[in-house]
């Protein structure tokens, strides 16, 4: 049973398994492996219910990286004496090889090192172009067949995610309406991405998003960066972007991500 629907244990019952949530497991056609769904139902949720519900996915969403925190976290702004966030679903796409998912291509990694990162590990990176094809051709509709779900849809990315999600926003604008990018490791390829960020932005449709950049005391090129992003989202969208820039000075690279989730639900959903 989902976490929202704990009760009372049957007569007779000394114990009963703590259980958060579900597991799916669903076939990649595009990544040609299996892959693994942790989902997170809100309270009364009911297959049978009219009642539908936004979606939140979370990359790194394994049940030894963000899922549980950030499900509490969404728990936390639902309960009633709070009603600050909607009932969501929570999707959590756990990984298997983030460097290779959450990153583009490169003609080679010699940049890393001046940035103190080892080339090492990094082999069978730039595979970000498959990774969102999959969220968006096979996770996507597999949680709106599976589950009850409306229109609203926002994703969370963190370091190499926060990479990932501002390649989504930049290219694949209209996968979500919420973005929360959270230390995002724009440093990648020499800044490829963030140097596009105008042109791409110039070209989009102007649907409606909201637009979370959180970052910590985590060095002058990663401040510099978010800003930046920020800076261009601001400029190029307009009115179409609700854009909060949120420098946490007191937290860093390890430390930001809950703080920075809980500071981006109370800025882009304001208390009643």
């Amino acid at each position: 049973m989902p976490l929202a629907a704990q009760g009372r244990l049957e007569q007779g019952q000394i114990s009963a398994p703590f259980v958060l949530g579900k597991v799916e497991t669903i076939p990649s056609a595009i990544l040609k492996e299996q892959r693994l769904l942790n989902v997170y139902l809100p309270p009364g949720y009911s297959p049978d219910s009219a009642a539908r519900y936004p979606v939140i996915y979370l990359l790194d969403g394994s049940a030894d990286e963000d899922f549980i925190h950030v499900v509490g976290l969404v728990q936390f702004f639902n309960f009633p004496w709070i009603n600050q966030f909607p009932p969501s679903i929570v999707v959590g796409i756990a990984n298997t090889s983030r460097k290779r998912d959450f990153t583009s291509p490169v003609a080679n990694l010699d940049f890393l090192e001046p940035l103190g990162f080892p080339k090492r590990g990094f082999e069978q990176a730039g595979g970000s172009e498959k990774f969102i094809a999959f969220i968006e051709k096979e996770v996507q509709p597999f949680v709106e067949k599976s589950y009850k779900v409306n229109y609203s849809k926002t994703i969370i990315g963190q370091s190499l995610g926060g990479l990932l999600t501002t390649e989504i926003l930049l290219k694949k604008p209209s996968l979500f309406d919420t973005y929360l990018i959270l230390s995002p490791s724009l440093w990648w390829n020499k800044q490829a991405l963030l140097r596009q960020a105008p042109a791409l932005l110039q070209q989009q449709n102007k649907n409606n998003i909201k637009v979370y950049i959180g970052v910590g005391k985590e060095g002058k090129m990663m401040i510099s960066d978010a800003e930046g992003l920020a800076q261009a989202i601001k400029k190029y969208r307009g009115a179409s972007a609700q854009v909060v820039y949120d420098y946490l000075p007191n937290e860093n690279h390890a430390t930001m991500t809950h703080q920075a989730i809980y500071n981006a639900f109370k800025r882009l959903y304001p208390a009643k």
